[in-house]
């Protein structure tokens, strides 16, 4: 009998010692329970509000800031202007003349062959035809000429072209296009600018026109990496001449400085329309966006040049800076050597100091560097007579909007985070625009700049022939 009971009672203890540890994990598992649950219901809810903040504009149909999808780009657009912005569609009747297998493809022509983007760009260059010429009257010897140089960078070009089109004065220029890829898209783009004189012009050396043959890709160029002592052996073309850094040409990078120097030439030199122009060229490219106040700005820096900057023969309306105090700096510029990395873009100058650099142009063409704007400061600190001096606004009214390009390369070239950051700063500094004088800050120049050694990649000599050659072709 006490056994019995015993037995009852050690069951009973283990009982009363279980519940507790029963207890402890059921409250475990509804903890697990809750907490998953949390987290479910707090993840949609980031969801559900990120889907509704990235379809909600701000009063007055302004983006908000920092949303930089295709909508709010366009929401920042007048209307009348999305056309330029708006691909046409493209079907099998017309000329499309695709350059690729997909343009092809979305064409459903056969594309151009090199023979007939010879011919077509021949015949634009001796037509040198200015359209739209008889809505704003011919060019004037003291016309703004600006020249944009055009890659195949089309969405980049678009809103470059919108930003013109919103340019105060814009009527008043005339807008060369310097090509160095023929594509109808682009022409038909560049054609359907309605808002001031347009003409193109094609380089006619280009990698595109020249595929198997200098200044392409020749079959018998010498390979990049390969020791001079291997060329020799081999005999390929311009084995005697490496670059500084013992490398070998590449047309991909060559062209860029020739395709600058050509169109340089030829706009001051060649065309008809520009014979007797005496006013300011500006030097734009493809990735380029301006400021509606950039005609009356360049303006401006030209009248202050004559009353208090002699020495200043190039105006910079373009920064590398990345942030921009125009409640300050709207109304300041600053006068400085030329710097090819600080003052090349948005750059302008006028006939007197061009004729100045082409009697440097053996310096500018043999110099062992691929990019143009470290050749021209060469020129400048070597050869010039009167140095290159920059009147640059702090303030910018040109911006760079480009992804990837010769030197940069990202994941997603077709990016527009640029293109929105720029409208944002403009909309923002819209008030502070058009000043009516300029407050000029001189840098120190007394320190004496030394001559740079090269980047390379123009070390051959047929680069150096055809250049040279550009500035002895008369108009």
């Amino acid at each position: 009998m006490q056994g019995f009971v015993a037995a009852i009672a050690g069951r009973g203890l283990r009982v009363a010692m279980a519940t507790p540890a029963i207890g402890r994990r059921r409250t475990a598992s509804c903890l697990r329970t809750v907490v998953f649950l949390f987290l479910v219901t707090f993840v949609w809810l980031q969801l559900h509000v990120a889907s509704l903040s990235g379809n909600r504009q701000a009063p007055g149909g302004d983006a908000p800031e920092g949303n930089d999808s295709t909508a709010a780009i366009l929401s920042m657009v007048p209307q009348v202007l999305h056309k330029f912005l708006t691909p046409k569609p493209r079907n099998s009747s017309h000329a499309v003349g695709a350059t690729n297998a997909s343009d092809t493809a979305a064409s459903g022509r056969a594309p151009f062959n090199i023979s007939e983007i010879r011919r077509n760009i021949e015949r634009y260059n001796d037509m040198q035809q200015v359209l739209n010429e008889e809505l704003f009257g011919p060019v004037q010897n003291d016309s703004l000429i600006i020249v944009v140089q055009v890659h195949t960078r089309i969405i980049y070009l678009r809103h470059l072209i919108v930003s013109l089109a919103q340019a105060r004065d814009i009527e008043t220029v005339l807008l060369v296009f310097s090509h160095d890829y023929y594509d109808e898209e682009i022409n038909e783009l560049v054609q359907s600018v309605d808002f001031c004189k347009v003409m193109q012009i094609f380089y006619p050396y280009s990698i595109q026109t020249h595929p198997k043959e200098f200044p392409g890709e020749s079959p018998g160029d010498c390979p990049r990496n390969i020791k001079k002592e291997q060329a020799r052996d081999m005999l390929c073309n311009n084995a005697l001449y490496p670059d500084l850094y013992g490398h070998y040409r590449e047309a991909k990078f060559t062209q860029t400085k020739h395709h600058w120097w050509w169109k340089a030439n030829r706009v001051f030199s060649q065309l008809e329309v520009t014979r007797n122009h005496t006013g300011m060229v500006l030097f734009l490219e493809e990735d380029h966006f301006v400021a509606e106040d950039f005609i009356h700005v360049l303006r401006l820096m030209e009248r202050t040049c004559r009353t208090s900057c002699d020495r200043c023969n190039i105006l910079s309306l373009g920064t590398y800076l990345k942030t921009y105090n125009y409640y300050g700096d709207s109304k300041k510029a600053e006068v400085a050597p030329w710097v090819s990395s600080k003052h090349n873009m948005g750059m302008a100058f006028n006939r007197s100091t061009w004729q100045d650099i082409c009697h440097c142009a053996e310096f500018f063409c043999t110099y062992d560097d691929y990019n143009w704007d470290w050749s021209l400061q060469h020129i400048s600190q070597g050869c010039l007579e009167h140095k290159l001096y920059a009147m640059v606004m702090k303030g910018p009214r040109v911006f760079h909007i480009g992804e990837c390009g010769v030197h940069h390369k990202k994941a997603n070239c077709e990016s527009t985070a640029a293109i929105s950051k720029v409208q944002q700063v403009l909309k923002y500094a819209s008030k502070h625009l058009y000043p009516n004088y300029l407050t000029l800050t001189v840098t120190n120049t007394n320190k004496k700049q030394k001559l740079r050694k090269g980047n390379g990649g123009w070390g051959d000599l047929r680069d150096h022939q055809l250049c040279i050659n550009m500035t002895r072709m008369g108009r």
